[in-house]
Parts: structure tokens; C-alpha cells; sequence
């Protein structure tokens, strides 16, 4: 991967996210949100009739456990709204459905317990596929991700074999995480592998010098190079690569195949394609046309 220059997601959006965080709701505790969660309208595409719409959720609702801080792919918008291009989608899937979309967000290292215990119905936030395959019913791969490295502009680090001594950070429980623990010769060179709750925490680390390097997804560094100016670059050296699913308890296949079948039809009507332009200027899903 060529280098790039790395924005941070913007400061207004930033903030929101930070204020999401912080506002003293814990993932776990808090009641899932209705925010942003209108989605298309049931004349679009005009495929809901086709969709087996009706009781994928017992309560009639298909709540979704997200990352708030994961732009673009769920994250608090500066209107203070949840947006990002899963919950885009997923609130299209819903809408064909006949069910109530409502984002969950969850603390990442809680997402299992989470699904487990009833309190989302999947997870749907760049949830890394590989290396989970038996863990969850999942849908289809979606998209293409690599693991990557994400520096400072002027820090002199051009490769991963410059990270020698440095403080690398992850999000806590992440793909990077795990791609990292699977490479400790690599590891065992930094000069400290540290996690975090979430990725916004460790942008700004990486901002104010706190630490050397972030080990993140590659569509969410280049998603952000163009919302702001802050001088990043993401190392050619890629840490793994991967595919991004949605993640259904082990049992819930019936509730999979619902949304699979939708997203197959959002995929040949064009619903997918037009939902990832306007998110990334291109279509970059693997969905089947």
C-alpha cells in the first residue's frame, strides 16, 4: 500500500464522539438509541416486498451493536446523530425488513457479551472476519480491509522494521491486536504494545507524541485522509489482510440469511454501490452483483 497522508476524522466529529463516550452511559448499561435511525424510504428500490419482511426480531426491531468511534463505519456525526456506512446499510436491510433499526453502541472488548446476552442482534461495525470464522453465524464478506500502521508525518519512521523501541498502540480486543499478537518477533522489537478503548483515544495519542505508532484498519486511516489536515501517513508494510462480516450469534442463522437476502438485492439494485460512493467515492464492497 502506497503511502498516504492520514486524517483524523473531523474535530467537530471528533468531539462528538469523545462527548458520546464520556457522557457517563457505559456501553453495557446503556438502552439502545434511536438516533439517525430513519432509514431509505419504502419506496426505494422498490424491493421490500421481495425480502421475507417481518419477525427477524422477536420485538420487531433489529438492533445493531456498533463502534461509536469507528468512522466511517459507525461513529456520533457533528449533528450528534450515529452514522457511518455499516448503520447506513444495515438501516436500509432493516427498512426492507418491516423492523425498527436501532444502533447499540458497545464497548469492542464487550461485543461478545453483548451478542450473547441478547443485548444486540449483531455486530456490524469493520468486524474482522478472519480468525473468528467459527465464533459467529456470519453473512457474507462485505469488504476488503488491511491491518496497517499509521504514523506521524515527521516521526522518521518509514517502515514497520522503524517501529524498533517505539510505542506502537491498538484498540483493545481489535484485528490489530490480534494480527500483532500473531507476529512477536515483530512485537517483541517495539519498545511497548499498548491498547486502548477506542481508536479516536489513540488518534489523539498519536497526535500529541504520546506514542509512536497506531496499528489500525487501512479503510478507516484513508477514510480520514480527507476530512482534515493533521499530517499522518499509513507505512507500506501491511500488519495482516482481511474481510469485513456481519457477526450473528452462533444459533441465529435464520435472522443471517434474512439480512444476507436483502443485502443481495441491495447489492443488484444498486442500493450498496450507491450507499459506498457516497461514503468513499467509489464502490469498494465485494458484495455479489
Amino acid at each position: 500500500m502506497k503511502k498516504k497522508v492520514l486524517s483524523i476524522v473531523l474535530a467537530g466529529t471528533m468531539l462528538a464522539a469523545v462527548a458520546g463516550c464520556g457522557s457517563g452511559e457505559t456501553a453495557s448499561s446503556s438502552s439502545s438509541k434511536d438516533k439517525g435511525a430513519s432509514s431509505a424510504s419504502s419506496e426505494d428500490k422498490g424491493s421490500q416486498s421481495t425480502s421475507d419482511a417481518g419477525s427477524a426480531s422477536s420485538e420487531g426491531t433489529f438492533t445493531v451493536g456498533f463502534d461509536q468511534g469507528f468512522p466511517p463505519m459507525g461513529f456520533v456525526g457533528e449533528d450528534g446523530e450515529y452514522t457511518g456506512f455499516d448503520l447506513e446499510l444495515a438501516a436500509e436491510v432493516a427498512n426492507r425488513l418491516n423492523l425498527e433499526i436501532k444502533y447499540q453502541p458497545i464497548a469492542w472488548d464487550s461485543k461478545d457479551m453483548e451478542l450473547e446476552s441478547g443485548m444486540i442482534d449483531c455486530i456490524w461495525n469493520g468486524f474482522t472476519m478472519n480468525g473468528r470464522e467459527d465464533s459467529y453465524a456470519w453473512s457474507d464478506a462485505y469488504m476488503e480491509n488491511d491491518q496497517v500502521f499509521v504514523v506521524r508525518k515527521d516521526s522518521g519512521i518509514s517502515s514497520a522494521a522503524d517501529l524498533e523501541g517505539k510505542i506502537v498502540e491498538v484498540q483493545a480486543d481489535s484485528s490489530a491486536e490480534a494480527a500483532l499478537n500473531d507476529n512477536q518477533e515483530l512485537v517483541s522489537s517495539f519498545g511497548q504494545l499498548l491498547t486502548v478503548a477506542d481508536y479516536l483515544t489513540a488518534m489523539m495519542d498519536l497526535e500529541s507524541g504520546a506514542v509512536d505508532a497506531i496499528g489500525m484498519d487501512s479503510v478507516v486511516a484513508s477514510y480520514q485522509i480527507q476530512q482534515t489536515e493533521k499530517d499522518f501517513v499509513i507505512l507500506d508494510d501491511s500488519i495482516a489482510a482481511e474481510q469485513y462480516g456481519i457477526g450473528f450469534k452462533k444459533d441465529n442463522t435464520e435472522l443471517r440469511d434474512k439480512v444476507q437476502k436483502v443485502l443481495n438485492e441491495m447489492a443488484a439494485d444498486g442500493t450498496t454501490e450507491e450507499i459506498s460512493t457516497k461514503w468513499f467515492g467509489k464502490d469498494i464492497t465485494t458484495f455479489s452483483k
